[in-house]
């Protein structure tokens, strides 16, 4: 069996290779699905995309033509799939559920310690020899109200690991975690109850019709003078320009993202340009208080061996023709 594994990253390779026990031929493929790479997939009833990858109604249809019948997600979010395109060809979708949501939360930390300390200009600061401290002082994380906005797998995580710093720890979800509560003090609030009484605000919501652009100028014209706010979910959660401006006035104290609302024209595959191609993230990349990480949360060893095993274990029941709980368009 031949399976196309389009934006294929030298990173997963390895782990793909390492969990493959059975014996199809993969062919890595470095472009990303689009309508002028789908006939690519012509000859193979398999192919698995990332979620940079096109696979929209038309190209869905050229997929159907060259033979495509199952489309292995590497990834949980499926928003770059038309499921009903996909299912109108009865072409079957499988996806990622989860892979590590511990590597996403912990990223979170990373981007609000960076950001507090000033760890990337100390860096800098220390490449110059220039050792003053009056650019580099930051705050306590303890005691400081944290507000989570959504406590699933990754910001369940990330309410215990505040939690842990000794941090006051307000939640919004509408499923609110009963267990969070009991053991981790954790207080489930309005939306706009925890974006006024936080210091810090991390995001951790599914992209959808309701959380786009949830947080825009209304939101954070309630948020406290100087707020740090975190986006580990997808960049389009998040209104860049309203963000920019809110930067600009001092209003927002910190920013720190894992991705951007126009990342798949931005990011992906890109090793090196001169300038990032897109006048607003260039604009948000200009301030000091800002750190934007390239989509690379989830990029620990134990996500992506996890994430090649599901997909692998997903091939295979398709194969096999039985269920994996991953289909995302029924069989």
């Amino acid at each position: 069996m031949k399976i196309l594994f389009y934006s294929a990253g030298h990173f997963e390779k390895h782990w793909f290779t390492e969990a493959c026990k059975c014996p199809y031929r993969i062919r890595f493929e470095r472009s990303l699905l689009d309508a002028s790479t789908a006939a690519k997939a012509k000859g193979y009833e398999i192919i698995s995309i990332g979620p940079a990858d096109d696979a929209s109604s038309p190209v869905i249809e050229q997929l159907k033509q060259g033979g495509v019948r199952f489309i292995a997600l590497r990834a949980s979010g499926a928003d770059n799939v038309d499921l009903r395109a996909a299912a109108s060809h009865s072409i079957q979708v499988s996806n990622v559920p989860e892979y590590s949501p511990y590597s996403v939360a912990e990223h979170a930390v990373a981007l609000m310690l960076a950001l507090n300390r000033q760890l990337v200009h100390a860096h800098e600061h220390m490449r110059q020899h220039d050792y003053q401290l009056d650019q580099l002082v930051g705050f306590d994380l303890h005691r400081k109200t944290v507000g989570v906005i959504g406590t699933g797998r990754t910001g369940s995580i990330l309410a215990k690991i505040m939690h842990g710093f000794g941090c006051e720890v307000l939640a919004y979800d509408i499923n609110p975690d009963r267990g969070l509560t009991e053991k981790y003090d954790v207080q489930y609030v309005p939306l706009q109850t925890l974006c006024s009484a936080s210091d810090i605000i991390s995001i951790h919501v599914p992209y959808g019709i309701n959380t786009k652009h949830m947080i825009s100028a209304p939101l954070i014209e309630t948020m406290k003078r100087g707020v740090m706010i975190i986006n580990i979910a997808h960049g389009g959660i998040v209104n860049t320009a309203d963000v920019v401006k809110y930067l600009e006035n001092g209003h927002i104290g910190y920013f720190g993202m894992d991705g951007y609302e126009r990342e798949r024209e931005q990011f992906y595959h890109i090793a090196r340009r001169k300038r990032p191609g897109d006048p607003l993230l260039e604009k948000l990349l200009a301030f000091d208080n800002v750190l934007v990480t390239p989509h690379q949360a989830f990029a620990t060893k134990e996500a992506l061996l996890n994430i090649a095993a599901t997909t692998l274990m997903n091939i295979d029941s398709w194969v096999n023709h039985v269920r994996s709980g991953h289909e995302l368009n029924g069989r």
